[in-house]
């Protein structure tokens, strides 16, 4: 499908939107619905599997963390899998996507990956959804839109701001990861400094790290 055929308006794309919040997901579905597509919205994994049937979507758009049960990673990756037609869209409060699902959590390929707080106007929502159709249409290519006013960490300090961010102590840290609390609290400090936090006797640079963390100022790389 031609993304100028969307654009023409010869054709009506039907969305699906998987998002937990209601007043967000109301929101998302009056917008898009505003510029055209035809929309159906679930609240979880589970009632999104069922409207991939019933609804056969041209797209999808998902919040990546959904609460407790499946996230929005593990959804996107059953259609790429199943549905690798449909256009994938991701949705989260983070710069990347393993701060929002886990280090270990990832997106497939094709995704075109949003910052709630960049979506300044409806227009690049649409924006993004076509891409998507067209990228499904066209091989899957690679699509990224994500904010350069970021920190960058490593995989390995993203995952322990991930678990500082759960509410993990040092030795919590140290068990997760199956190593020593010595090196817990090394990989902590290591990752605080990468986040530019200093460290004084005024400020607790965990809480500041966290911060960060839902701020959504975080890049993995």
């Amino acid at each position: 499908m031609e993304l100028n055929t969307l654009r023409a308006g010869t054709f009506k794309a039907r969305v699906l939107v998987l998002e937990d919040d209601d007043f967000t997901r109301t929101m998302l579905s009056e917008n898009l619905r505003s510029t055209g597509f035809i929309v159906e919205s679930a609240a979880n994994v589970s009632q999104a599997l069922d409207l991939l049937l019933q609804f056969e979507p041209n797209a999808v758009l998902v919040d990546l963390n959904l609460g407790s049960g499946p996230n929005g990673s593990d959804f996107l990756i059953r259609v790429d899998r199943d549905f690798p037609w449909i256009g994938q869209v991701a949705l989260s409060s983070h710069a990347s996507p393993e701060l929002a699902t886990g280090v270990s959590g990832r997106l497939p390929q094709s995704t075109i990956y949003l910052v709630k707080s960049e979506l300044e106007s409806t227009s690049l929502l649409k924006k993004s959804i076509e891409k998507s159709i067209e990228s499904a249409d066209n091989s899957k290519q690679t699509v990224s839109l994500s904010s350069e006013n970021t920190i960058t960490l490593t995989p390995n300090q993203a995952e322990i701001l991930w678990l500082m961010a759960q509410g993990l102590s040092n030795a919590g840290i140290a068990e997760h990861r199956r190593t020593t609390l010595r090196a817990a609290e090394a990989l902590v400090q290591r990752t605080v400094h990468a986040l530019g936090i200093e460290s004084d006797s005024l400020t607790n640079s965990r809480v500041m790290a966290v911060s960060l963390w839902h701020q959504g100022k975080i890049v993995v790389r």
